[in-house]
């Protein structure tokens, strides 16, 4: 049964969460239930998970902890790209239509939902792949994107600890384009789903593997060595969705002789709360103190 678990568990969650988005589209429930009911269904599979078959139990966070990921994945993670969605579209409408620009066309709007979701998969990590690999090479940026490593432990919430300049960087490259070319709203939705879920699987305190898919996903067992505290190893596995471009360029990262160790960032004292890490990245060299 555990073995069932541990090798089961990430692709049926997956896969019943983009079907189920499927069929309440189908349904006509509307893309706010159908987006985001299979993503909370999702999302407490995966910490039922965490609490009978954890990876660390000292990973288990604590309430303060919970009270912090949770301030920062619903302002960060769910709001401020739902704003940013929204102040550009009123935006590209006035602009792409004050000047008679039809980029529309350039979209493959009548090919399956399932189709075009897996070409923005495509697309947005081939794009992804480079901001994250800048981010952690070209200080200026890293100094916004080591909030999202400034935890210790892994779980599900703290998916969404980001700054909101960092996140605003990939929502230009996830979302923005999609936006312009007037993706259907189904398509947004299930890859909303897949980005969603996914990305509460990659920091999941759950011992799941995935095997075989480890060399085309970015699961939870690369994910956790991208969040380990020595450079060599944290400064591999890019992907966002998927790990094909690790692949290529060679930053794939997962031995198979030991599990990773200490996570975070050099300065074990690093800003915790919410306001303090808004402000952080405007300290140079802070995330690297060791006193």
């Amino acid at each position: 049964m555990i073995v069932l678990l541990r090798y089961g568990a990430y692709p049926v969650i997956l896969m019943a969460c983009l079907t189920g988005n499927l069929v309440l589209f189908h349904m006509g429930t509307g893309e706010l239930l159908a987006t985001f009911l299979p993503v909370t269904l999702g999302t407490v599979l995966i910490m039922a998970l965490e609490a009978t078959l954890p990876y660390r139990s000292d990973w288990r966070p604590s309430r303060v902890e919970v009270v912090q990921d949770s301030t920062f994945l619903a302002l960060v993670h769910v709001i401020l790209p739902k704003a940013l969605a929204a102040a550009s579209v009123f935006v590209m409408f006035d602009v792409l239509n004050g000047r008679g620009w039809i980029i529309a066309s350039w979209w493959p709007h009548d090919w399956p939902v399932p189709v075009q979701a897996v070409l923005m998969v495509l697309i947005v990590d081939s794009l992804r792949y480079w901001l994250h690999r800048i981010s952690h090479e070209w200080e200026p940026l890293w100094r916004f994107h080591a909030v999202h490593h400034a935890p210790q432990r892994l779980y599900t919430l703290n998916v969404g600890r980001f700054h909101p300049i960092d996140k605003g960087l990939q929502f230009v490259l996830d979302a923005l384009p999609f936006l312009a070319l007037g993706v259907r709203e189904d398509v947004l939705s299930l890859y909303f789903v897949w980005y969603a879920v996914n990305g509460f699987f990659q920091h999941s305190n759950a011992d799941v593997r995935l095997g075989w898919l480890n060399y085309a996903v970015s699961g939870p067992e690369l994910h956790r060595w991208h969040h380990a505290v020595q450079k060599e190893e944290s400064n591999h596995n890019y992907g966002n969705h998927l790990i094909v471009w690790d692949v290529v360029f060679g930053s794939r990262y997962l031995p198979a002789d030991r599990s990773v160790g200490t996570l975070g960032l050099v300065n074990r004292q690093y800003p915790r709360g919410f306001l303090n890490q808004m402000a952080a990245p405007f300290t140079p060299g802070l995330d690297k103190r060791t006193v």
